[in-house]
Formats: structure tokens, sequence, C-alpha cells
């Protein structure tokens, strides 16, 4: 069993606060500035240009990209980190779309979050072949998926309720079509156990500052099925992708493994500190993380549902049907959010009027999910929300 007081212990959180964010950005862990300021003293510092050799700089995005590999059920050398989420969504879908060069239709969700549309339309509009992005409510996704469809771009879990889509199912109802399946793991890397060979999904992304802990602009992670890493033509032709970076040839070949997903110079310090958040991981089983989770987010539900009646349920109220995180409707969510914020209670907002709320074991407990219960029923029940302070909006909710 995951030792969860131990793993708590690794995490530095803030004297007074209650943590329900870390399903948008995990605490800071107590080894990261330790490592950090290793990196830049002792191999930046001491070591200048030669640290990418004698510290292991080169290798790093795949060597991280293992340790990520495990928490999403994936092989060794099958995950490598870097760039931004954005742009591995956009490496994904070209490389499937180029997979299937007859088909014109990306199926996607209402739920999924708005960059992965974003980047889709892009691509599809730069590419100007005809393709078609369809989004569906995603109760529609698997009759959505036909004999057009080139590949289905789908977020596992919703970022605004929780919902999570079954990975399995809907990969298999793409095979059979003939497509493939693109999979976005920014809000379950971490939060639910994932089984990417097990289900053969084709590809998936995710970033790794929410569950993964690895901080604000930690880079993201790109994973390609072993069988199709061969034909992932990658679309952002980058220098650290190319199979011989440093023979510095004029015309662009791409590695024979997963490093052809690389594209610029990794952020070295930024993949430091996640590699040492990833620390926090070792000995936690997922199965662990899944059931301590969902006790903890029954509850939070169970108690707000009883002192917090002007509180609508926004998540599937099913806990194998949700992910890490309880969604609240209110009205006045923004303000009501506010005001917890200020007494110490952090989760966050979604618009129109979605209050989310984060459950990571690895740190927090019952005592946690009372005290902001007890918080939460005082700002609604006493309407101390309704502040002018609460209500002006910030540039980040």
């Amino acid at each position: 069993m995951t030792d969860f007081a131990a793993t708590r212990e690794k995490f530095h959180m803030p004297e007074g606060v209650v943590y329900l964010d870390g399903n948008s950005l995990g605490p800071l862990p107590k080894n990261a500035m330790a490592r950090a300021r290793s990196v830049i003293e002792a191999e930046w510092g001491e070591m200048l240009i030669r640290a990418w050799n004698e510290a292991g700089w080169m290798e790093q995005p795949r060597r991280v990209g293992d340790k990520v590999a495990r928490l999403i059920g994936a092989a060794p050398g099958t995950v490598v980190i870097g760039d931004t989420l954005s742009v591995k969504v956009y490496q994904a879908l070209a490389s499937a779309l180029e997979m299937r060069p007859d088909r014109r239709v990306v199926v996607s969700d209402s739920g999924n979050f708005p960059t992965d549309l974003y980047m889709a339309d892009g691509l599809l509009r730069s590419l100007g072949r005809g393709h078609e992005l369809k989004v569906v409510e995603p109760e529609a996704v698997a009759d959505a998926i036909d004999s057009s469809v080139a590949a289905i771009m789908l977020t596992q879990v919703d970022y605004r309720t929780g919902r999570m889509h079954d990975m399995a199912a809907l990969t298999k109802r793409a095979h059979a079509a003939g497509a493939l399946a693109i999979w976005d793991l920014a809000h379950s890397a971490g939060a639910v156990p994932i089984d990417l060979a097990g289900c053969e999904a084709d590809f998936a992304i995710g970033c790794t500052y929410k569950y993964l802990n690895g901080g604000p602009g930690a880079p993201a992670f790109i994973y390609v099925r072993p069988d199709l890493v061969g034909q992932a033509r990658p679309a952002l032709s980058g220098w650290l992708g190319h199979n011989a970076p440093f023979a510095f040839d004029l015309d662009y070949r791409p590695a024979a493994d997963i490093s052809r997903m690389r594209v610029g110079t990794p952020p070295v310090v930024q993949v430091s500190i996640l590699e040492a958040a990833l620390e926090a991981w070792d000995g936690v089983d997922m199965a662990d993380v899944r059931r301590r989770s969902i006790e903890l987010s029954e509850l939070f539900i169970r108690e707000v549902e009883a002192r917090c009646p002007q509180l609508v349920l926004g998540s599937p109220r099913e806990a194998q049907a949700r992910g890490s995180q309880v969604s609240f409707r209110f009205e006045h969510g923004y303000a009501a959010m506010q005001a917890l914020i200020a007494r110490g209670v952090i989760g966050d907002f979604r618009a129109p009027d979605t209050m989310r709320f984060g459950f990571t074991p690895l740190y927090l407990g019952e005592a946690e999910v009372m005290k902001a219960v007890d918080i939460l029923a005082e700002v609604i029940g006493g309407r101390l929300w309704d502040r002018p302070e609460y209500h002006r909006k910030a540039a980040v909710t």
C-alpha cells in the first residue's frame, strides 16, 4: 500500500492553506529548489557547455520521459519530454493525418480543452485540403466515428467537469473504423490509472505541471505507439529530432525512435525540476492513488451537498465516470471562489459558473477536505462572497 503520509512530506504546503487546485498547478516539491540550484550552480555554473554531456542534459528528455511512461502505462522508450502541450497536440495530429491521407475528418468533443481545438483548427486550415474538425457532444463521440474519420482527438478527463472518457472503448472503436486515436492526458496523468499500451492508443500528449507537479511552465510529453513510430513523420522537424543532430546535415532525417518527436533545445532547468518532482512517485501505486482520490472526492460531494444546497454538482455522480476533480455549479461561482481563496481554501473557477476542486492524495487527506467544506459552508451560507472585491475578475481565474 502507498504511504500517503510519506508522500505528503515531500511537498511544501503553505501554512494555513488547503490546496484543492493541484489539477491546475501542482504544489512545490521540497527537492525542486535544491535540484534547480544544483543545475544552475554546479552544472551550468561549473561545467558550462560541457554539462550537455557530463550532466546528461542531452539525454534528459528521454530519461524523464521514461519516468512519466511508468505513470501512464507506456513502455520505456516511448515517451519524450519537451516543448509545450500545444506543440505536442500539433505534432500528434499532423502525424496522424499524414498516416491517413485519404480521410478528411477529425472528431473531437465539446468538452475538449479549447487550445486543442484551436491547434487542430489552425493545422487543418494550413493544410488546405478540405479537412473538417467535427466537434460533437462527449456522449456522441462513438457514433461520430466512421470510415471518413482520420483520427479522434480527445481529452481523457474533461477540464471543467471531470467527466472521463472510456479510453479503451473509444480507441477500439476508432481502430475498427480505420482511424487513429490521439489522447490528451493533461488532466489524467498522475490522477487516474492509464494503460496506453494495453488499450493500443496511437498517440498521447500531456502537460506535467498539474498532477505531476513539474512547476509553472513545465514541459509537455508525447507518446507514440512503438510500432507506429517509424511512420510518424514529425511535421515540426526540429534539429533535436534529427537522426544525427550534430552532423548538421542540410536535409532532415528523423530519428528512428521517439526522439524524432523532439523539436527544439529543452528547457534544462525546468526539466530538471520535473525530474525531481517525479521522485515523489517512487513507490506509489496508481491504483492506490485512484482509490484514495475517490474516497476524498466522495466525502467532499457528500458533505457539500448536505451543507450547501445552493450548489449543484457539475461532475458525474458515478465516481468511476470522473477523474480526480469535482466541480460544482453556482451562479456566483467566481465570487464564491475568491472568497474561499481569501480564507485559505484554493480551488479555481471556469466560466460560466463552475467551481473546480482537485483531489490529490499525495498531499491531501480527510482533514483538509473537511476544513474546506466548513469554510465553503460559511462562504455560501453567510453570503460572504457578496463583496465587491470578490466580483472583480482577475486575469487568471
